[in-house]
C-alpha cells in the first residue's frame, strides 16, 4: 500500500509541475534573470507552501507521524558545514545553468527531450559518485 500511494503522490507531483509548467527549464532560468524576470516560480512555492504546511501542521498534531510510516523522517544535523555549503552551491549553481532539478527533471522525462535525459543521467551518475566519496561514518 505505500508503494501505491507513493506512486500516486509522485504522479500527483508531476501532474502539478507540468499544469504549473515548472518542468519547463525556462521558468527557472527566468525567475532567476533580474533583468528580465518572471516571477511565477514564487507563485507555484507559495501556493504549495500554503497547501503543505498547514496539512502538515495538523498531520504532526493530530497523529504524530505519517499515515504509513512509524515516525517523521527529519533531519538530525543541524550545523551547517563545509559540505552542506559545497553540495548547495554545486546544486544552486547547476539549477540556475540548466534550469532542471531532480523532481522537474523526472516529470520531465515523459517529454523525451534529449536534454532532459543527459541531465537525469548526469544527476545519477553525480549520486553515485557522491556516494562512493564520502566516508561511511558520515552518513
Amino acid at each position: 500500500m505505500q508503494k501505491i500511494i507513493a506512486l500516486l503522490a509522485g504522479i500527483l507531483f508531476g501532474a502539478g509541475l507540468a499544469a504549473s509548467d515548472m518542468n519547463n527549464p525556462e521558468r527557472v532560468q527566468g525567475f532567476l534573470d533580474l533583468l528580465n524576470w518572471d516571477p511565477s516560480l514564487m507563485f507555484v512555492m507559495i501556493g504549495a507552501l500554503a497547501i503543505a504546511l498547514p496539512c502538515f501542521q495538523l498531520l504532526l498534531k493530530k497523529q504524530g507521524k505519517p499515515y504509513f510510516a512509524a515516525k517523521f523522517s527529519l533531519p538530525t544535523k543541524a550545523s551547517i558545514d563545509k559540505p552542506l555549503l559545497i553540495g548547495a552551491s554545486l546544486f544552486g549553481m547547476g539549477w540556475a545553468i540548466v534550469g532542471y532539478c531532480p523532481g522537474p527533471a523526472i516529470a520531465a522525462l515523459g517529454y523525451g527531450y534529449s536534454d532532459v535525459f543527459i541531465f537525469v543521467g548526469a544527476m545519477l551518475v553525480g549520486a553515485k559518485a557522491q556516494q562512493w566519496l564520502t566516508p561511511k561514518h558520515s552518513k
